[in-house]
């Protein structure tokens, strides 16, 4: 056989290698193009499958890689619009209903269709109802804040323990003024942390505000304590406590416990207090038992 016999051989059988593979990468790519329209169907589910050894393997995988970041995407999206759904429900209800009632009691003043100590009872429940819905705004204020781009903290080096005491001074005349008894422990060890004064003081007041709506107890107590580079704060109360599989979910945005369905509240207080916790760099946790009470405790390093 002559040498031009060989070479002619051998430049066949690589055009036919060539022509197998060409054909190969072809049909991998038409079924990527297949796999790409069931995607852009909405079949987020897709996979495109290659060997690891086929040409177009890596653009399967970084394909992949997409369609797995794009159906992320569209679930945090859908679970979003579910969120602002409900939200919407629950502003319907929770916002209408006592602004109607408080609209009720004062135009019944106004006409004065009440007079003396009625009327007194009436303007002091229409007061006590402004509040609430001050303070529910105050909440969806504070989560549609956290959750958008605008957010941001004011973080600084502070005496926790300090800063603890200003906060429960507030609280002490409405565990009085409600029958709660209360016991507050606070060391007087300096604890130096890292904190958003603001952002620290609401994550205290929803837990504490959590305890005087939700608990249905008589009896609340406020702990400070340090360890070796932590501080640890915990609120505890003697109420009815929570089943273990509420506390699964206790800090899920909207979610309210099957004995508070029908109590105010925007199931978004303990939510706040979990992201703004964990945005500061801390963590937050809860222990309950039904009928024996329920505790949270926040931790957060300490400054060096």
């Amino acid at each position: 056989m002559t040498v031009g016999v060989v070479m002619f051989l051998a430049g066949a059988a690589f055009f036919a290698a060539s022509v197998f593979l060409l054909y190969g990468i072809k049909k991998q790519l038409s079924e990527m193009t297949e796999a790409l329209k069931e995607v852009k169907m909405g079949n987020g589910n897709r996979r495109i499958l290659a060997a690891p050894g086929e040409w177009t393997a890596p653009l399967a995988y970084e394909l992949n890689g997409i369609i797995r970041s794009y159906e992320e995407r569209i679930l945090a999206l859908n679970k979003a619009e579910e969120t602002n759904r409900q939200l919407m429900t629950s502003l319907s209800h929770d916002v209408r209903t006592p602004l109607t009632t408080l609209i009720g009691y004062l135009d019944a003043v106004h006409r004065q269709l009440v007079t003396g100590d009625e009327r007194e009872a009436y303007m002091e429940t229409a007061r006590k109802k402004a509040h609430d819905l001050k303070e529910y705004i105050d909440i969806l204020f504070d989560w549609f804040r956290l959750n958008s781009d605008e957010f941001a903290m004011d973080r600084e080096i502070l005496e926790a323990a300090e800063l603890t005491r200003n906060i429960l001074i507030d609280w002490i005349p409405v565990f009085e003024d409600t029958g709660f008894d209360y016991d507050i422990q606070i060391p007087d060890r300096p604890a130096q942390v890292s904190l958003d004064a603001e952002c620290y003081r609401r994550i205290l007041n929803n837990l504490i505000q959590n305890v005087l709506s939700h608990s249905h107890g008589s009896w609340v107590e406020i702990r400070m304590l340090q360890k070796a580079r932590e501080v640890s704060i915990s609120v505890s109360d003697n109420g009815v406590g929570m089943e273990s599989e509420d506390l699964k979910h206790i800090f899920e945005r909207l979610y309210k416990c099957d004995r508070a369905r029908s109590e105010k509240g925007s199931g978004l207080g303990l939510s706040i207090a979990r992201q703004l916790t964990e945005k500061m760099g801390g963590r937050i946790a809860v222990q309950s038992q039904p009928g024996k009470g329920t505790r949270f405790t926040l931790t957060f390093p300490l400054c060096e």
